[in-house]
C-alpha cells in the first residue's frame, strides 16, 4: 500500500509499523453523525466528518458493528457478517467510506464479533428447528440436570447463562439470551469467521477489532463455578472462570493472524481481552498472534501516581492505551466529575499520549464529555438491568448550535443529549483556544513530530510522573500540592496555564506538561 506513507514517515522515521504509535479514534457508530435524519448514526454520515478527524490528527478510525443486527446488543448481535444494516446504509456506502477515509490517510478497523452471533442468524434460526441439523453442534447446546440449566455459569448481562429451548435442551450465552455463544470446536465455525476476515480485508478494510477476544473457548466439560456474581468478581477482583481467557483462544487468533499476514499492507487486529493479570493479557499479542490488546488495566487504574505507574511499568509491548470506551464511564466523570474530573481528564490526555506506544480515544473525549445523566424511561442498554448500562456513555456526539440534537441530526436522536452540553458542541470549542478539543489537537501534532522512543523515567516530587520518550518530556502531578518539576528545554504544552521557575515547571494539582528535551 502506498496510502499513508508521508504519514507514516513523519511518525515513525524508524519503519515502524504504523500502528505501534497510532492514534486510532473509536467511532461508535449509531452516536456520531446521522446523515437520514432518523436519529442514529450511520457511514454517510462519518464519511462527512471525516475532515474533522483528519484534521483532529488521528491515524484510523475504529467502526462498532454496522452489520445487520436485530439490535438486542445494538449490533453486537450480528445476524450476517458480510452486509450492512439498513439502519447504517448499505455495502456500497461501507465501500466508499473505506475508499474515502483512505483518500483522508485515515485507516479503517472494524468490529469482528466471533463469540456469538444473533439468535436471527441463519445457523441459529437452523439449530432451533431440527435438533438433528447440523447447524447446530455450531453452537453450545446442552441437556439440563434436572430441570435446571447444565451447570451454574452467569451471564455478563445478568441472570443464568443457558436458554431453555421447546426439545428441552439449553444453549449457552455468556451475554444477552438474544446472542447465542458459537463452538469453536467446530471446524465450520472457524473456517466461516476466516473467510469472513477475508471478506472485509478484500473490501479494503485495514484490520479488526476482536470483541471478546478472551472468549470463544471454554472448559474442557463446562464445570461449575462455584460462586454467584461471576462477572463482578472478574472485573473487580481477576477471578479466573472457565468460560473466559482459556488457553485454547490463542490457536484461534492464531488462525487470524495467519488470514492478515496472507494480505499485502500492514493489517492489523486489536484484542478486546480481559485477564486477570498483565502476563496473560501479554500472551493476546505473541508475534503471532494479534498485534494489540487493549490496556483495560491501564483504563481501570485509579487517579493516583503510584497506580498509574504500576501499570505502564508492568505493561509489555507493543502498548495500547485507552481511557474510555462505549462499554465503561467517561473517564471526566470516573475521575470525580465536574471541574476536578475535567482538569483529570485533560491532565490523562497528556498523559496517555506522551506513553510510547498507541492510544484509542474514544470518540467525545476529545470534548471533555461527562457521562450523561440519563433518566430510567430513555435507557436502552440490555446491561441496565443488573445496574450499570451503558447509554450514558453512549450519547450522541455535540456537533454545533446551542440546542439538541447540536447538529448530530435533523430528527430526533437515538437517546437524548444534555442541554448543557452547548458549550461542548465541536462548533463551540474549535473557537475556544482553550477548549479540550484544541487541547487534543495541539497535543496530536506535537506527538507526532516526536517519535515514539522507549521510555525514560524521570526524577519527580512524590505524587508526580515524569519521564521523557526521545525529545518529548512528560510531567504529570498527581498530587494535591503544588510540584515543581525540573526540565531543561522550552515548553510545548500544558493542560493548564502553569508558570516557569527558571529552568522548573511549576505544576499545580491535576495538571500536565510537555516541554521538548533537548
Amino acid at each position: 500500500m502506498t496510502r499513508g506513507t508521508e504519514r507514516d514517515a513523519e511518525r515513525d522515521p524508524t519503519g515502524e509499523s504504523w500502528w505501534r504509535s497510532a492514534v486510532i479514534y473509536q467511532v461508535y457508530v449509531r452516536s456520531f453523525a446521522d446523515s437520514d435524519g432518523d436519529g442514529v448514526g450511520d457511514l454517510p454520515g462519518i464519511r462527512e466528518r471525516l475532515p474533522y478527524l483528519a484534521e483532529l490528527g488521528v491515524d484510523a478510525l475504529w467502526l462498532t458493528p454496522f452489520y445487520p443486527s436485530p439490535m438486542a446488543d445494538f449490533g453486537y448481535d450480528v445476524a450476517d457478517h458480510r452486509d450492512v444494516d439498513p439502519l447504517f446504509g448499505t455495502l456500497e456506502d461501507a465501500r466508499a467510506l473505506i475508499k474515502e477515509a483512505h483518500a483522508h490517510d485515515l485507516r479503517i478497523i472494524v468490529d469482528a464479533v466471533p463469540n456469538h452471533t444473533s439468535d436471527r442468524h441463519p445457523w441459529f434460526q437452523a439449530a432451533l428447528a431440527d435438533p438433528a441439523a447440523p447447524e447446530r453442534a455450531r453452537y453450545i447446546f446442552r441437556e439440563g440436570r434436572g430441570d435446571g440449566p447444565p451447570n451454574d455459569w452467569e451471564s455478563v448481562f445478568d441472570g443464568p447463562a443457558w436458554t431453555r429451548v421447546p426439545d428441552g435442551s439449553w444453549y449457552l450465552h455468556l451475554f444477552d439470551p438474544a446472542q447465542p455463544d458459537l463452538d469453536w470446536e467446530n471446524p465450520e465455525v472457524r473456517e466461516e469467521f476466516e473467510d469472513v476476515l477475508r471478506f472485509w480485508l478484500d473490501l479494503g478494510v485495514d484490520g479488526f477489532r476482536v470483541d471478546v477476544a478472551h472468549g470463544m473457548v471454554k472448559a474442557p466439560g463446562l464445570p461449575d463455578v462455584g460462586f454467584t456474581a461471576q462477572s463482578e468478581k472478574r472485573r473487580h477482583e481477576d477471578a479466573v472462570l472457565p468460560y473466559f481467557d482459556q488457553d485454547g483462544v490463542h490457536e484461534i487468533h492464531r488462525g487470524f493472524r495467519r488470514v492478515l499476514d496472507s494480505y499485502e499492507g500492514d493489517r492489523v487486529a486489536v484484542a478486546e481481552a480481559q485477564a486477570p493479570t498483565l502476563e496473560r493479557l501479554a500472551a493476546y499479542t505473541r508475534p503471532d498472534e494479534l498485534h494489540q490488546a487493549f490496556n483495560f488495566h491501564y483504563l481501570k487504574a485509579p487517579w493516583s501516581a503510584a497506580a498509574l505507574r504500576d501499570v505502564v511499568e508492568n505493561s509489555t509491548t507493543p502498548a495500547t492505551w485507552v481511557l474510555s470506551n462505549h462499554d465503561v464511564r467517561r473517564h471526566v466523570t470516573r475521575y470525580g466529575g465536574g471541574e476536578t474530573g475535567l482538569r483529570r481528564a485533560r491532565a490523562a490526555a497528556l498523559l496517555t499520549l506522551a506513553l510510547p506506544g498507541s492510544a484509542y480515544v474514544y470518540q467525545g473525549e476529545e470534548l471533555g464529555l461527562p457521562e450523561a445523566d440519563l433518566p430510567e424511561e430513555v435507557q436502552r442498554d440490555p446491561r441496565r438491568k443488573r445496574g450499570d448500562g451503558r447509554d450514558g456513555c453512549r450519547v450522541p456526539m455535540p456537533w454545533e448550535g446551542t440546542e439538541p440534537p447540536f447538529g448530530f441530526t435533523s430528527g430526533r436522536s437515538w437517546l437524548p443529549q444534555p442541554p448543557g452540553w452547548r458549550d461542548l458542541t465541536v462548533e463551540a470549542e474549535s473557537a475556544d483556544p482553550g477548549s479540550v478539543l484544541n487541547l487534543y489537537r495541539q497535543a496530536l501534532r506535537i506527538r507526532r513530530a516526536h517519535p515514539a522512543l522507549d521510555l525514560e523515567w524521570l526524577q519527580g516530587p512524590p505524587g508526580t510522573l515524569v519521564f521523557a520518550r526521545g525529545t518529548l518530556g512528560c510531567a504529570v502531578n498527581l498530587g494535591d500540592r503544588t510540584a515543581r518539576i525540573a526540565a531543561y528545554g522550552p515548553l510545548l504544552l500544558s493542560s493548564e496555564p502553569i508558570d516557569r521557575e527558571g529552568d522548573c515547571l511549576v505544576l499545580p494539582p491535576d495538571t500536565a506538561a510537555w516541554w521538548h528535551r533537548h
